[in-house]
């Protein structure tokens, strides 16, 4: 049966707390497939404990190169595993069966699973054509050095094919077709190779990475700004606030570390200390009507419940690929902010809200859709909403396993019903 959250906030929404987050899943994940890349000469420190890096860390470990026989490897719902697991298996020598949940095996990867044919690699679809599960086999004899892909698909296939190239007997050039959303992940993945002595250039729309060895290195995972968005919303939504968030740093590998920009209109103002940074509440001022997030979806959710919660009718554009994640996100937002009167409507790729009808209810049921982001990001309205119930509450370990655990910390009752 599952466990939900019934979560309150009692007295005056008063907030002054320090919450330590775990490592960044993005970063964490990226780092594990880079040492495994190199062959242990790069290490990971700060390692995340977000499921999701959990899982491809036991993977990764756990794939043997000396047996004849296919391995099945399943990531569960750990969608970046499966995306750099798709690029990373066909490097090494032997046979995998790659496949997740029954969500996962909705969720398309035929772009990457393409361009990964097209240098080489023997890759096939087990069930439905485009998507998990994968029949892999390996080593990559490779073709072709230079392929094209779509800017505008999920980062996370250009982060795989990328982190793979310095292994590849011509490494590789992708030829980026379109605008490059999600860019500040791809930056990400290239600073940290970087980091482990892999050069590239980017030359217009062509990124290319030649063979090359990794040096020693120890790649340091940053704790993580996506997490730390929640700790944002509720600094907006409390009547007074001072967070302390330790070990975050001002200049950040992480896209989502564009938080700090993005809730100044929010009336949450950060500062930088010796420890990393602190939140503390100030006045309101939206100056700008149609915010812009595709280089930063994971924050949508948050952000969008936030502006609700505030009456904020606000337009947002680059949410194109919401609706490919853990559950069609757009969706999602839909049918959840209608149980509190907002609704979130679609006009060629614009999305805006109406919450005219804004209203909070005594209790409200909030549904998860088996996506970690729908809890968190709804979990804050509890400092407007007497009850607010999160439905199957353990999602919330894909990314920030100890979030119920630190909402009580910073004075939120949270009950296991």
């Amino acid at each position: 049966m599952s466990k939900h959250a019934l979560v309150s906030f009692t007295g005056n929404t008063e907030i002054h707390t320090e919450i330590t987050l775990t490592g960044s899943k993005s970063e964490c994940n990226r780092a594990l497939i880079i040492s495994a890349s190199s062959k242990g000469a790069v290490k990971v420190e700060n390692m995340s404990i977000a499921a999701d890096s959990v899982t491809l860390e036991r993977i990764l470990n756990q794939i043997s190169t000396a047996t004849p026989h296919q391995q099945t490897v399943d990531v569960g719902p750990a969608g970046t595993a499966m995306r750099f697991l798709t690029a990373y298996l066909p490097t090494l020598p032997g046979q995998f069966l790659l496949t997740g949940t029954e969500r996962m095996k909705q969720r398309p990867i035929g772009i990457l699973t393409e361009a990964l044919k097209a240098v080489g690699a023997d890759i096939s679809y087990a069930e439905k054509e485009g998507f998990p599960p994968l029949n892999i086999q390996g080593p990559l004899k490779q073709t072709a050095a230079t392929v094209k892909i779509k800017g505008d698909i999920s980062s996370q296939y250009i982060s795989a094919l990328l982190m793979i190239a310095p292994s590849l007997e011509q490494g590789l050039t992708l030829q980026i077709e379109g605008e490059l959303t999600s860019l500040p992940y791809v930056n990400m993945t290239l600073n940290m190779l970087e980091e482990a002595g892999i050069s590239h250039s980017w030359d217009g729309q062509n990124i290319s990475i030649k063979p090359q060895p990794f040096k020693p290195a120890t790649l340091v995972v940053e704790p993580d700004w996506s997490a730390a968005s929640y700790w944002y919303s509720i600094a907006c939504l409390a009547s007074k606030a001072e967070i302390s968030l330790p070990y975050l740093k001002e200049k950040s590998l992480q896209g989502d570390s564009r938080i700090r920009s993005i809730m100044t209109a929010f009336g949450v103002k950060t500062a930088t200390t010796a420890e990393g940074i602190t939140l503390s509440s100030t006045d309101k001022n939206f100056d700008e009507e149609v915010l812009d997030l595709k280089d930063c979806p994971d924050l949508a959710q948050t952000i969008i419940v936030c502006a609700a919660a505030l009456k904020q009718n606000l337009a947002f554009t680059g949410l194109e690929t919401l609706k490919i994640k853990e559950t069609d996100r757009v969706k999602a937002l839909q049918n959840e902010l209608a149980k509190i009167g907002v609704t979130l409507n679609e006009d060629n790729l614009i999305y805006t809200l109406n919450c005219e009808n804004l209203h909070f209810p005594e209790r409200v049921i909030f549904g998860t859709y088996e996506d970690h982001r729908m809890a968190m990001a709804f979990a804050p309205l509890s400092l407007l909403i007497k009850e607010v119930v999160l439905e199957e509450m353990d999602v919330v370990e894909k990314s920030y396993p100890d979030f119920w655990k630190d909402l009580e910390k910073a004075g939120f009752t949270v009950t296991v019903i």
